[in-house]
């Protein structure tokens, strides 16, 4: 008699590189969202899993922790918003040219990473304690640094006001702009452009009607 084949069996194929980086992708914008609404210290690894729609082991297998999770999300938002800073910084523009172009490319990143924008904002003074969250102080200096000689450059070139206050100036402008992550929401009715525009002509223009 013939013998009866037996069903061939096949291996389930593994995901390509480019459907295991979308996922990974996918997962840290589901936790980045979690961690700007409840908190860093509040959310476990089984919460970004229930609103991943998986099991907590099997986050695991992209993610060894939720340590790691966060510092890709904040590397990530920062090695982003520097590449940016660095273009305006090396383009050559007069002071107050430069200032407009690094306000239109912070509200690009909050568009782009509104919740490690968040995050940045409600946790970095806790986190910049650890060893693995040490960039982040690095960031703030080379951030501060920026801005200041951005404002001193136009103070001593006289395109800002001789009795302007830059490092009062510089957190007024810091603050302001990046509050922006809490009322926020990508694809609303104003592009970060259009938000930019409209922030720096109260900033350097004032709301008061001109006579």
């Amino acid at each position: 008699m013939p013998t009866k084949k037996k069903p061939q069996v096949t291996a389930p194929k593994k995901p390509t590189a480019a459907a295991a980086q979308a996922r990974r992708h996918e997962l840290l914008g589901t936790a980045a969202e979690v961690f700007a609404e409840q908190g860093y210290n509040a959310t476990t690894v089984r919460t970004i899993a229930d609103h991943a729609g998986m099991l907590a082991g099997s986050l695991y297998y992209h993610f060894d922790s939720k340590e790691s999770m966060l510092e890709e999300i904040l590397r990530t938002f920062l090695d982003e918003l520097w590449d940016g800073y660095d273009t305006v910084l090396a383009s050559g523009l007069g002071p107050r040219e430069t200032l407009e172009a690094l306000v239109i490319e912070s509200f690009r990143e909050i568009d782009r990473h509104r919740a490690a924008v968040a995050i940045y904002q409600k946790e970095s003074k806790q986190l910049v304690a650890q060893d693995r969250f040490a960039f982040l102080a690095d960031s703030q200096r080379r951030f501060e640094k920026a801005w200041l000689s951005t404002l001193e450059r136009g103070v001593a070139e006289h395109v800002f006001r001789a009795d302007l206050d830059v490092r009062l100036t510089y957190r007024f402008v810091r603050d302001t702009v990046w509050v922006a992550a809490s009322w926020y929401r990508p694809g609303g009715q104003h592009s970060p452009e259009e938000i930019a525009r409209q922030y720096l002509s109260m900033v350097l223009d004032g709301i008061a009607e001109r006579e």
